[in-house]
């Protein structure tokens, strides 16, 4: 299988914040954040391995501040490695303020995506071809990753 690159899964999606996505405080609700989180890593991992893809896990949500109502939510994903048959997904939200255009860094997740086969089962995806010096970082970063998740889960870490 021929290696495809990060920008080959690169997702950028955008959704305004209405009053039904919010909480009494008038922010966006985390669930809905989540929501949008799990529906762009799932588009990079899919661009990636040009197959259905299923979330597997989530590592980590990091919620850094609120999203007011009538904000843009601004969702950054890609692939930060990919294994034989799955691919950790790294998604960046931010809140634009539609007034000024400023943008603030208001949410971060690790997903890991397995691809399916057309037996519904888990099948193999193409390896990562990180080409800058920050996707060879975040690739490695998200290796540590996968090796801690495998030892909660009682397998062992895979062999560099």
């Amino acid at each position: 299988m021929r290696p495809r690159s990060v920008a080959s899964s690169r997702v950028s999606m955008s959704e305004l914040v209405f009053p039904n996505d919010t909480n009494p405080l008038g922010n966006i609700m985390g669930g809905r954040v989540m929501h949008l989180i799990d529906i762009a890593a799932a588009i990079a991992a899919g661009r990636h391995s040009r197959r259905p893809c299923v979330t597997a896990a989530i590592d980590e949500i990091v919620f850094l501040a609120p999203v007011a109502m009538g904000s843009v939510l601004v969702l950054k994903a890609s692939v930060n490695l990919a294994a034989r048959t799955s691919m950790e997904v790294g998604v960046r939200v931010e809140s634009e303020d539609r007034r000024t255009g400023d943008r603030r860094h208001c949410a971060s997740a690790y997903l890991t995506f397995v691809a399916l086969g057309d037996d519904g089962r888990p099948t193999e995806v193409p390896p990562l071809l990180p080409r800058t010096k920050e996707e060879r970082r975040r690739m490695a970063d998200a290796a540590r990753r996968r090796s801690l998740r495998l030892e909660r889960r009682g397998r062992p870490p895979p062999r560099p």
